[in-house]
């Protein structure tokens, strides 16, 4: 049985078009696991660059076409219960939502604007807040310094103290 093998394997080894297409099987290979290397080798450099969100910062508004697609979802689900993919329902919105005219879009429009000024409201005081933060975790820190300078300061003293 090993005499067949090493049969098998030489016969392979002997055509030049075996050889050939033996070599191009492991070129492709060698070329898959450099490409997946390079592709985890990119995930983790945008993992890496990438800034964490706050999670105490406000969420963006909801665009007109959001405020229509939540009443309009209840109303599809209404004339059809029995449509249960999430896609069908969106892409019945995004019909609907080209149909209608710009008069029949402006009470969405509106209370997309007025969401819009709620978010920038909220958003300016967030980042308020933040800078009000941050310059007392600075205050802070000298602060902590100087008592942290003051207690070396009182330590060597009571060293000296002792020596005595």
């Amino acid at each position: 049985m090993k005499d067949t093998k090493a049969k098998k394997g030489a016969a392979s080894t002997l055509t030049k078009d075996g050889k050939q297409k033996n070599e191009e099987k492991e070129l492709k290979k060698k070329k898959q696991l450099s490409v997946k290397d390079d592709k985890t080798k990119k995930r983790q450099r945008r993992k890496e660059t990438k800034a964490k969100k706050d999670p105490n910062q406000p969420k963006r508004p909801a665009t007109a076409f959001f405020i229509f697609l939540e009443e309009f979802r209840k109303t599809y689900k209404e004339k059809h219960p029995n449509v249960k993919g999430v896609a069908a329902v969106g892409k019945a919105g995004g019909d609907k939502w080209k149909e209608m005219s710009s008069a029949e879009k402006a009470t969405y429009v509106a209370k997309a604007a007025q969401k819009k000024l709620d978010y920038d409201k909220t958003l300016a005081a967030y980042k308020q807040k933040k800078v009000d933060d941050e310059e007392e975790g600075s205050a802070e820190e000298s602060e902590k310094s100087k008592s942290e300078i003051n207690d070396d300061d009182e330590s060597e003293e009571e060293e000296d103290d002792e020596d005595d």
